[in-house]
């Protein structure tokens, strides 16, 4: 195994998205990722997640989404022998990912407090849904609607508007972002002290740091955030969709008024850029409805690819609405992962541009191993990390303990 963590280990004890995604990224990085799965359930809830017409077994398309180059292994944590063996593990692991709720992680003694008991340097990076004394589990979907998501989500014209959700499970990958910074913090204080650490983010919290200039509407300006659309509060047209000649649609990310003047050059419309509803920025956003009719009324005319190059020689910031299969038309090799027969079926957590010349182009992207089957590598683990012989293994699973 190849990468700048290959001498980490990682203790997965999450499941569903957020952190998996963390212990993703760091397999992507070279660590050793096992994954702890649970017998009752034959595994991660999401490998039964499966889009109608998907295959049968235990890889759905979700499960796909986050646990490449992971091992897996069966473990009853309700059994005390299976607890001894979460216990093992964790006393050689650099790093313990967990999302149980506070009171099912002290429950099982896979809480801060019992693992450091037996490995004082560990890191346990834990998700939780809302504080860490709160046992209230956090699920994406509510989690979107407490921190103001759907409120601000969709589009306000539709004659059967209401609260919608994003079409992504956002709150999840925010929140595996924020402990992906907290854990490599962890690792550089480590680094320098010695110490292990006990890191928490939250589901709520991620969602809120997110809201970002939606959240400064109102802190500064007093302002509720209403629903837009497509459309962006404070530029216009910044984030507008419109169709062109063929049908397809693009969208407008202009931010500044030299764009616009180019953008009404481009369109033979130069007299917008002295009328006083769309002279300026703040001008435009208060006559948004207006200009939105009348740069449509023009690009329809224009077929979208001309269009788009055209705005792209111009300076114009301007793109086309992709459908999913469009997106991997564009995506670049080195965002994807692939299996061991060469076929492409996720992506990775870690896409940054490798620095080849430096030398850590490979420990970004050495090749994975495809999600694990469940339970698939439970002897490999046990007898490789703990040195367990065969007849204790045989032990551990006729009890129950591992499967």
């Amino acid at each position: 195994m190849s990468g700048i963590f290959s001498n980490l280990v990682i203790l997965e004890l999450a499941g569903v998205l957020a952190g998996p995604s963390v212990g993703q990224f760091f397999a992507e990085l070279g660590a050793r990722v096992i994954k702890l799965e649970n017998p009752s359930t034959r595994g991660d809830v999401t490998r039964t997640w499966k889009m109608p017409g998907e295959l049968s077994g235990d890889l759905s398309s979700y499960f796909h989404s986050c646990n490449w180059g992971k091992e897996s292994i069966g473990v009853n944590l309700k059994s005390e022998h299976g607890r001894a063996v979460m216990h093992d593990l964790a006393s050689r692991a650099d790093i313990v990912i967990s999302n149980f709720i506070p009171k099912a992680a002290r429950k099982l003694q896979a809480d801060y407090d019992s693992l450091k008991k037996l490995n004082p340097d560990i890191i346990v990076g834990s998700i939780v849904g809302y504080n860490p004394d709160s046992d209230r589990p956090g699920y994406d979907a509510i989690i979107q609607a407490e921190a103001g998501y759907y409120y601000i989500n969709g589009d306000p014209h539709s004659q059967d508007w209401k609260p919608t959700k994003m079409p992504v499970p956002l709150m999840d990958i925010l929140a595996g972002h924020q402990l992906k910074q907290a854990l490599l913090i962890a690792l550089l204080q480590k680094h320098a002290t010695g110490r292990g650490s006990n890191v928490t983010v939250s589901l709520f919290d991620s969602a809120v740091s997110a809201l970002t200039n939606q959240a400064t509407s109102w802190l500064v300006a007093g302002q509720v955030p209403s629903p837009m659309g497509s459309e962006h509060p404070n530029i216009a047209p910044y984030g507008s969709v419109y169709k062109s000649k063929d049908g397809r649609n693009v969208v407008l990310a202009v931010g500044t008024d030299r764009q616009f003047a180019s953008l009404c050059s481009l369109l033979d419309v130069d007299d917008l850029t002295t009328d006083p509803r769309f002279h300026k920025n703040a001008d435009r956003v208060t006559h948004r409805k207006v200009l939105w009719t009348i740069l449509q009324d023009h690009i329809v005319k224009l077929e979208r690819a001309p269009f788009l190059a055209a705005c792209e020689k111009a300076g114009i910031p301007a793109g086309a609405v992709h459908r999913m299969d469009e997106v991997f038309e564009h995506t670049p090799p080195h965002v994807m992962l692939q299996n061991g027969n060469g076929h492409t079926f996720g992506v990775r957590e870690c896409v940054t541009w490798p620095d080849v010349e430096n030398g850590i182009g490979q420990s970004l992207n050495h090749d994975l191993s495809a999600p694990p089957s469940y339970a698939s590598s439970t002897d490999d683990v046990l007898s490789e990390i703990l040195d367990y012989s065969p007849e204790s293994i045989a032990n551990l699973r006729a009890s129950g303990a591992v499967e």
